[in-house]
């Protein structure tokens, strides 16, 4: 009874800290649908308790007579976009062994700073893949009960990785005693901490299928699970209801994570033409982190980022901007993962511009963000899409995003739920 009473007690503080949404009624000079490629101009969208309750061309929409009225003369309109891959705890400019220097709880309250430079960015919703003592649970909650701004968080709490592996703790002599508390080394291991990472948080699975660019002592190729290890853990998760996303660049470690039927392939760096082939027949989603390249190597060194590390990178740069490009020749469904936490946060929309470069359209690139990452999360209902039902999460640009995806670096207008983050 006494724990009841202090968890009902915590909810009603909780709530007090959220921002109770209003009617609202957004004006804008033109609205891209992002599942059609078409554009309405003059658009008026309604949002009410936080979510759309209609859209469509201004005059032919009711608006609530209680409605705040938006206007945004010479803007664009978009869902808000999605990012699938970010590590908000995590910042670029402590490489290598600098991030030493500070304490634990250190990179938790920096990652408040992050949500809010990458909600006024224009991501509205993030999948954090990856951050150590559950700090992006507690982030995620900050931000759910309106303590703090930021996105809306699918957090994966640890990543889950082999003894020695890509997630493991390979930086340290054996006197220090370094282990990530996610490690299996088996098919039993696996289901287990699929369980407990569930049970404090973990709202999608993230695996470390092969070695890694920023680990120490391996090759990104390298597979690090087995095919049966990956088959325990996504079908211990999928069981639970929850999704599973691969770190995985080697061929080998992409193949198997897709045998084993997980659901996104993380940076899919060194791809082979089974393994493309296999994504489109299973219906694997790949997210190709291809711009951030250009910041380590511009930035890398002076950040700390050891030469092997960077070595890497420039070694499988270019392959995974090229297999990036054949694999969405072949079909391939593409999700927004931008790795953000290796560059600034923020800076998230600067992908945009490389993957037209490498062979997508301004809206292939543009859906990658919004309607296929919203059926990636098994959120299509509720994010990626200005439509009735959905939360009123919208980024408005000035220019035409299907015509030049820079803008999208640059936006002037960023609403969450209703709420407006950022405005002319």
């Amino acid at each position: 009874m006494r724990i009841a009473g202090v968890v009902a007690a915590l909810a009603v503080w909780a709530g007090a800290g959220a921002v109770q949404a209003q009617t609202v009624a957004v004006h804008a000079a033109h609205l891209v649908d992002v599942a059609s490629g078409k554009v309405t101009d003059d658009p008026t969208v309604v949002i009410v308790d936080g979510r759309i309750s209609a859209v469509g061309k201004t005059g032919a929409v009711q608006v609530p007579a209680d409605a705040k009225t938006v206007d945004l003369p010479g803007v664009t309109l978009l869902p808000g976009l999605i990012d699938m891959h970010v590590h908000l705890t995590s910042s670029p400019l402590f490489g290598g062994y600098n991030s030493l220097l500070f304490t634990d709880s250190f990179w938790a309250v920096i990652g408040t700073k992050h949500a809010k430079d990458t909600l006024e960015a224009g991501f509205t919703t993030v999948r954090n893949v990856g951050s150590e003592f559950y700090d992006d649970v507690g982030l995620r909650q900050a931000i759910d009960a309106g303590f703090i701004e930021g996105p809306r968080i699918v957090t994966a709490t640890y990543a889950i990785g082999a003894t020695g592996g890509h997630c493991d703790s390979t930086f340290f002599p054996p006197s220090m005693d370094q282990k990530s508390p996610a490690v299996i080394d088996s098919p039993d291991a696996g289901r287990q901490m699929v369980r407990q990472l569930h049970k404090y948080g973990a709202q999608v699975i993230k695996i470390c299928a092969t070695g890694g660019v920023f680990s120490h002592g391996d090759t990104p190729g390298a597979q690090q699970l087995t095919l049966e290890e990956m088959k325990a853990i996504v079908d211990e998760a999928h069981m639970t209801g929850l999704k599973v996303a691969a770190h995985a660049h080697g061929a080998s470690g992409i193949r198997d994570a897709i045998l084993a039927g997980v659901d996104t392939i993380e940076h899919a760096s060194l791809v082979d033409d089974e393994g493309i082939k296999l994504a489109v027949q299973k219906g694997a989603y790949f997210g190709m982190d291809i711009y951030n390249t250009d910041y380590t190597q511009a930035e890398g060194a002076k950040n700390g980022v050891l030469e092997e590390n960077l070595k890497k990178d420039r070694d499988i740069g270019e392959i995974q901007r090229q297999n990036f490009r054949k694999a969405l020749k072949a079909g391939v469904k593409m999700i927004y993962s931008t790795d953000a936490g290796v560059y600034p946060h923020g800076d998230n929309a600067k992908q945009f511009a490389v993957m037209v470069r490498y062979g997508a359209t301004p809206l292939q690139a543009i859906q990658s963000a919004t309607v296929t990452a919203a059926e990636a999360l098994g959120q299509p209902n509720d994010v990626g899409q200005v439509k009735v039902g959905a939360f009123g999460d919208l980024v408005g640009v000035t220019g035409d995003p299907l015509a030049d995806v820079t803008v999208l670096e640059h936006p002037v207008f960023v609403m969450k739920g209703g709420e407006t983050v950022k405005a002319p």
